[in-house]
């Protein structure tokens, strides 16, 4: 993909889904079949997707954001696997960062939930790997990150 193609396509993700976190619980996604994305889950939201047969979590956001409990412990308890993949902001929306999340996606044996805050930064990388890895045209890779 070019770099002015991906400029505008990072551009117009971050421009539809700024401001779209609601505060308390966060819905969640399925973006597509076994892939579960939104926001920060809160411990029960981790067991009901248990429930639910997720075996991976794929944690986007750094290490210093407070996420109210230790949730790379509480995954680990409940028998899943966490996977940390740092993406700070723009910067980080990298074609590395992208290539990362699909081998991560790649090598998941079962359903996962991808998550991060609010689900901004999920929808820009996910739009973004998809574009990147998969060859998805722009606007269906939009489409994918909304």
């Amino acid at each position: 993909m070019s770099v002015p193609l991906l400029s505008r396509l990072l551009t117009c993700l971050a421009l539809v889904i700024t401001g779209s976190a609601v505060a308390g619980a966060p819905t969640f996604t399925e973006a597509r079949p076994d892939l579960y994305t939104g926001g920060q889950p809160n411990a029960a939201q981790l067991r009901e997707f248990t429930a639910k047969g997720v075996k991976v979590v794929i944690d986007l956001r750094r290490a210093d954001e407070d996420r109210g409990y230790n949730e790379a412990a509480m995954v680990n308890e409940l028998g899943l696997h966490y996977i940390s993949l740092p993406i700070g902001g723009a910067d980080d929306l990298t074609p590395a960062n992208a290539a990362a999340l699909e081998r991560a996606l790649g090598e998941a044996h079962g359903p996962v939930l991808l998550h991060c805050a609010s689900g901004n930064r999920v929808g820009a990388l996910l739009a973004l790997a998809a574009a990147e890895q998969e060859g998805l045209a722009p606007q269906a890779a939009l489409d994918l990150g909304k």
